[in-house]
């Protein structure tokens, strides 16, 4: 059978066409491999101090060193991370207002230095005081306050008790809202909170996000012997206070239903994070023991950043690109507004 010519010549040009696509397709697959597909730390946490005044049972950055780096070793390597395309930056411990003019020293230079698009701290909120926010708030986008329960005897089991929990919180919450700040909870549920109902205090703080994560074994961190731990007060067994998946949904059953609520089961959570140390190392808390990079201030950023894990899928799927900046539009809702949510992932 003869093949009719003009359908022939369509077929031909289309199977070139086709051709030259995959061609294209892999000629910028093969493009972006060999240019290095350079990794942009978007966003990060930086854990300038691992000094804290609380014992939380669980914690999983411990003080193993008292080491602070020096103010221009921080700004360097905060130029460097900048320079790589971190757009945010979360400031914690350790409890980070154990050093309070270091702290501001360090937002300031973020904001108005590096013209970051958000500040953010993470804090047990014990040291947080009203005019620490109105002197340095300017350049905060968002404050993040750790609290595991509002009952004051699980508080006290698990190591932050300290009496004045709830009202504390109350007051950084309406501190903040005075500057626009975004407040921020986060939550570790473990062995001794799992069963707890949160949600209508939760509802009252009104945060913009609650971040509730499965308490995590981290190997070189949290594995000491429980009889070492004791002896130790630096040191931490988390194995006591893990729980299961089971649990962990349990807890998230009861609160899925508020708005702001963002929960991080283990397996979200364990390298979903790029984490910094107080030597400007990278750490990568996942699977097995602690893994350190070699600091940024001696192999550059994409370098160090080959050296551990970092989850980037993970890290989209938990959520961990919003609106993260304090003057963006109106404040979203959380918890108790009935707002809608963010409109759109940033791009990145």
């Amino acid at each position: 059978m003869l093949l009719n010519p003009v359908f022939f010549g369509w077929s031909l040009l289309a199977a070139i066409g086709c051709a030259g696509a995959i061609g294209v397709g892999v000629y910028l697959a093969y493009w972006k491999h060999s240019s290095g597909g350079a990794v942009k730390p978007v966003s990060l946490s930086f854990h300038f101090t691992r000094k804290c005044n609380l014992e939380c049972a669980f914690c999983f950055h411990t003080e193993k060193t008292s080491h602070i780096a020096t103010e221009e070793e921080m700004k360097r390597g905060l130029r460097l991370l900048k320079e790589a395309g971190m757009r945010k930056i979360n400031f914690a411990g350790g409890e980070p207002f154990l050093y309070p003019k270091r702290l501001a020293m360090l937002c300031r230079f973020c904001k108005e230095g590096l013209g970051l698009e958000s500040v953010s701290i993470i804090t047990n909120g014990t040291k947080v005081t009203k005019e620490w926010i109105e002197q340095y708030g300017r350049w905060v986008d968002v404050m993040g306050v750790s609290c595991d329960s509002f009952n004051e005897e699980t508080n006290k089991i698990i190591g932050r008790g300290t009496g004045e929990n709830v009202e504390q919180l109350f007051r950084i919450r309406d501190w903040c809202r005075q500057l626009g700040i975004k407040f921020k909870l986060n939550t570790v549920v473990c062995i001794h909170n799992w069963e707890e109902n949160m949600a209508d205090i939760v509802r009252q703080l009104d945060p913009f996000r609650w971040k509730v994560f499965q308490v995590l074994y981290v190997e070189g961190e949290n594995d000491a012997e429980e009889k070492d731990a004791r002896l130790d007060k630096r040191k931490r067994n988390a194995r006591k206070l893990l729980i299961s998946g089971e649990q962990f949904q349990t807890f998230c059953d009861k609160h899925q239903h508020l708005e702001c609520f963002v929960p991080e089961p283990n397996s979200l959570m364990a390298s979903s994070y790029i984490l910094l140390d107080e030597y400007l190392c990278f750490l990568d808390k996942g699977e097995g023991v602690e893994k350190q990079s070699r600091s940024i201030l001696e192999v550059g950023v994409q370098e160090a950043l080959s050296e551990v894990r970092w989850d980037q899928e993970a890290f989209k799927e938990r959520g961990g690109l919003y609106e993260w900046t304090k003057d963006v539009g109106e404040m979203e809702g959380g918890c108790g507004s009935g707002d809608t949510k963010m409109k759109a992932l940033l791009d990145w």
